[in-house]
C-alpha cells in the first residue's frame, strides 16, 4: 500500500526510489527514540551523478536546485526505509543541513537549497517545515553539486 505522503508526491511527479547504499563505513540513517537522523546524501540517480561542478563557475543555479532536489528525494528514500516503508509515521521534517558547492563569488546557497525544502513541505504539507542551514564549500563528494542531511521525527 501507498502511502499518502508517496500519493501527494506521485501528484507532484516525484517518485521515491530505492536508498542509495552508503558510499563507506556509515550507517544511511540511525534512529534515536523518535528522531531519525539521515546521513548526508548525494544526487545519485541511479548511482550517478547527472551534474558536477561548482555552483556560479560551471554549474548554474538551476543545475543546483534540481540536484538538491534529488538530494530531498534521497533523503525520503533513506528516511522511508527507517519507517519501515511508511512515509505516514512521520510526524515533522526537524531540520536540513545542506552544503553547495561554490565559487567564491557565489552567495545563493539558500536559494539552491530552497529546492529541497519544498519537496519537504510538498510531502509533508506543515509538518515539512523546518530548520535548516545552506553553506557553500570548495568542494564536495565525487564533485557533487549539493549534499543534504536532516533530522525527522516520526511516530
Amino acid at each position: 500500500m501507498t502511502s499518502k505522503v508517496e500519493q501527494r508526491l506521485l501528484q507532484a511527479g516525484v517518485t521515491i526510489p530505492n536508498a542509495p547504499s552508503p558510499a563507506a563505513n556509515y550507517l544511511p540513517f540511525t534512529r534515536t527514540g523518535n528522531l531519525v537522523f539521515v546521513s548526508g546524501q548525494v544526487p545519485f540517480v541511479d548511482g550517478k551523478l547527472e551534474v558536477t561542478g561548482t555552483v556560479g563557475e560551471n554549474a548554474s543555479v538551476e543545475d543546483a536546485q534540481g540536484q538538491a532536489k534529488i538530494c530531498a528525494i534521497n533523503l525520503l528514500a533513506q528516511l522511508k526505509v527507517a519507517c519501515g516503508g511508511d512515509l505516514d509515521r512521520v510526524v515533522q521534517v526537524v531540520k536540513l543541513g545542506a552544503f553547495v558547492a561554490s565559487a567564491d563569488n557565489f552567495f545563493d546557497q539558500p536559494i539552491v537549497v530552497n529546492a529541497a525544502s519544498d519537496v519537504m513541505v510538498e510531502a509533508f504539507g506543515d509538518a515539512g517545515r523546518h530548520a535548516r542551514f545552506a553553506v557553500g564549500t570548495n568542494a564536495l563528494p565525487l564533485n557533487c553539486l549539493v549534499e543534504i542531511d536532516g533530522v525527522f521525527e516520526i511516530s
